[in-house]
């Protein structure tokens, strides 16, 4: 044996074997080593399914600079060159009361349209509790309703809530990595006073825990593909598979996702009052044709409010309108583009003045009105010709301050009893309004024909007896 050999015997209880000092060379792929580099480095700007696989690198070796090596150096040589380039992660730890969120996408059958459902979802991650609820849109308004549900849901405030940078919440991101809130998201701030975190841009990792939850309620919430006849009823049932996830076990813990959440429930924050309004808030202006635009759509108001300004609260469901702090409209929200939404009693008043109108007239298309409402239009028209188009322009306008049914009701009584008009109408409306027999105060109603009935005395009956009745 050499001398060494037998020195690294003495030295070691057993044989130290090989030790290589330096990587062995690479005769045949050496020279094709930083062709291979650029090639990876390239493709980090591309697609990730356009990228190179380890046997189009070797395809292009060999047809474009003549490699004549084989396929399995190249595809070990590739395999070590990208795990170098791998991110490696902090294992973090998660202390209760703290809260992520983030939204995702699904297909589901909703009211018989199938549709994308955008889902809000909020990850406890100390529990793995979690709260999803799903939306017609990712919206500003639906972002904070789905914080005011899961609070609710939760019973509390987390004390603070990790986001990515989605435009809904952050209006800007400054040199020194602070965030400038959007004025939507700065009042849920304030409202529930909980700290706002963020994730860095592009580095969903940061928040793995609501973005796993996003997997799993898409791949276990919704498949197979969600079908309910209303979001409500879909958001009930969304409500229920959370509460039954909480009795199951999550990752290796030996305890219930539900015995855990009993760490996070003991430090949220209690809620306060009253909840936050979830609606997103905007200045407008009503038009000529009393309409008011609200994302792409056009919603009514009543007529003597045009070229008044308006602010316009959008809400997931409906859309409100208010001048000078009151409220003159509400209508249900729709999510077309384009789209004209009126209610006809908001151009009633309008219209009575232009009578020749109400034919025409866009708003008053396609109203569900009982069969009974054109019968009496047709027989006060039959009765006083243009007169009675006014009138019955009067009856519509009790639906006004009286709900369509009773005015329904009160048309198909005085269609039956014979009174056609706009003041029957009116007082069978509010007899019924006021639970009363209907009644008819003639001195209300002074330009009606007056009757007037003589007492009889008893020498007219004389004239029977004498002949002279002949």
């Amino acid at each position: 044996m050499h001398r060494l050999t037998l020195k690294k015997i003495l030295e070691h209880s057993e044989p130290p074997g090989y030790r290589q000092q330096q990587p062995r060379p690479q005769k045949k792929l050496g020279a094709f080593i930083e062709r291979i580099k650029q090639i990876l480095k390239d493709d980090q700007a591309l697609p990730r399914k356009q990228r190179h696989t380890a046997k189009r690198i070797f395809e292009r070796l060999r047809d474009e600079h003549g490699f004549s090596g084989g396929y399995t150096v190249v595809k070990d040589y590739v395999r070590i060159e990208r795990s170098r380039g791998r991110e490696t992660f902090v294992p973090l730890a998660h202390p209760p009361g703290h809260a992520q969120v983030d939204f995702g996408e699904a297909v589901g059958v909703i009211g018989g349209v199938r549709q994308k459902i955008h889902f809000f979802c909020m990850d406890l991650p100390q529990s793995d509790a979690c709260f999803v609820k799903g939306y017609p849109a990712e919206t500003t308004e639906a972002f904070l309703d789905g914080h005011v549900s899961a609070f609710s849901f939760f019973g509390g405030v987390p004390l603070s809530i990790l986001y990515d940078n989605l435009k809904i919440a952050v209006a800007k991101i400054c040199g020194d990595g602070k965030r400038e809130r959007t004025r939507a998201f700065t009042e849920l701030v304030s409202h529930y006073l909980f700290k706002d975190r963020f994730g860095r841009p592009g580095k969903g990792n940061d928040k793995g825990k609501v973005e796993g939850l996003v997997k799993y309620a898409r791949s276990n919430f919704m498949t197979p593909i969600p079908v309910a006849a209303s979001f409500d009823a879909f958001n009930a049932m969304l409500s229920e598979r959370c509460h039954t996830r909480q009795s199951e076990r999550a990752g290796r813990h030996a305890e219930t996702i539900g015995e855990r959440l009993a760490a996070d429930l003991a430090t949220i924050r209690e809620l306060p009052a009253t909840p936050l309004e979830p609606c997103e808030k905007r200045a407008a202006r009503v038009s000529s044709t009393a309409l008011v635009r609200y994302r792409g759509n056009d919603y009514s108001t009543p007529t003597a409010y045009g070229f008044q300004d308006v602010l316009v609260k959008g809400f997931v469901e409906e859309v409100v309108i208010l001048c000078r702090g009151a409220e003159i409209a509400r209508h249900r929200r729709c999510y077309g583009q384009g789209v004209f939404v009126f209610d006809p009693l908001h151009y009633l008043a309008l219209i009575e003045t232009k009578p020749n109108a109400l034919d025409q007239a866009a708003p008053l298309q396609g109203w569900d009105l009982p069969e009974a409402f054109q019968h009496l239009r047709h027989l006060l028209e039959a009765r006083m010709g243009n007169r009675g188009k006014r009138e019955f322009i009067q009856v519509l306008r009790l639906m006004e301050a009286a709900p369509k049914e009773i005015v329904a009701s009160a048309v198909t009584d005085a269609i039956q009893l014979g009174v056609i008009g706009f003041d029957a109408v009116k007082q069978m409306v509010l007899a019924r309004i006021e639970r009363r027999p209907a009644r008819l105060d003639l001195a209300a109603y002074p330009y009606l024909p007056q009757t007037s009935v003589k007492t009889t005395s008893a020498t007219d009956y004389a004239v029977l007896m004498d002949g002279r009745a002949a």
